[in-house]
């Protein structure tokens, strides 16, 4: 199983990279802002994962490899520049998704092999998932997706919720691996597919009742206390297909 889930990472890591370098190249930065994204987003959420779980030295320091493996990412990408530009802009976000269930499944599990408990392992998931495509999207000055509206940050916690109760009920590896990452997958593309969202809270103003008929003369009388109460409250509503972070992805 060892070996399996560091292939995983590794995977993890060549998806998250070449989101990053995607993202670079829609931000017309240099090859070494690509470097920097691809870097950023493949090994930014293992190390603060490794840096909470008291881990000395962080993975890619004890394993350069994956150093090695973001260089290759970016200078294959380099190479073949014209074609990761005619991407369409779908495949970044079905790249983050695939990235995001892989670092979720394996941030639970080196928690759980550092014998924390479950409810640390499924927030690792989360943090190692979402910390480094955050950082990403700062550095490219984008609303981070985690914080927008759409299904993504709770796609990690149910990855890690399923893989977590699967570890405690001994289930095979293989089955919890797999069930963990479709689980967190198949939420994240099917968000995609159908823009699906969260519920979201704001305040709006509702105007006043308007007087009765034979109120009509008489002027306003309601005390402004009562005009204040009546005039903002807070609604539970859906966002539609696009929200202000995904008008920015247009640009």
């Amino acid at each position: 199983m060892t070996e399996l889930v560091y292939w995983l990472d590794m995977a993890g890591v060549i998806v998250f990279a070449l989101s990053g370098v995607i993202l670079a190249c829609r931000s017309q930065m240099d090859p070494f802002g690509m470097l920097v994204l691809a870097a950023v987003t493949g090994i930014g959420g293992g190390t603060l994962r490794d840096l909470v779980l008291g881990v000395r030295p962080v993975f890619w320091v004890a394993d350069p490899t994956y150093l090695w493996v973001i260089l290759a990412t970016v200078g294959l990408s380099v190479v073949g520049f014209h074609y990761i530009h005619r991407l369409s802009r779908v495949f970044l976000p079905v790249a983050d998704a695939f990235g995001l269930a892989l670092f979720t499944v394996i941030g639970a599990h080196k928690a759980l092999q550092l014998e924390a408990p479950g409810v640390v392992a499924v927030l690792m998931g989360l943090l190692t998932g979402v910390a480094g495509g955050m950082m990403r999207d700062l550095l490219a000055r984008r609303v981070p997706m985690v914080l927008r509206q759409e299904v993504y940050a709770t796609a990690s916690i149910a990855g890690g919720i399923t893989y977590v109760v699967l570890f405690a009920l001994e289930a095979p590896w293989v089955l919890t691996i797999s069930l963990a990452l479709s689980m967190t997958l198949g939420l994240r593309l099917a968000a995609i597919h159908w823009h699906l969202s969260l519920p979201v809270f704001a305040w709006v103003e509702i105007a006043p009742p308007a007087p009765a008929e034979g109120d009509a003369g008489r002027g306003d009388t309601t005390s402004p206390s009562v005009r204040t109460k009546a005039r903002v409250r807070m609604i539970r509503q859906k966002r539609g297909r696009s929200g202000p972070g995904d008008r920015h992805d247009e640009e």
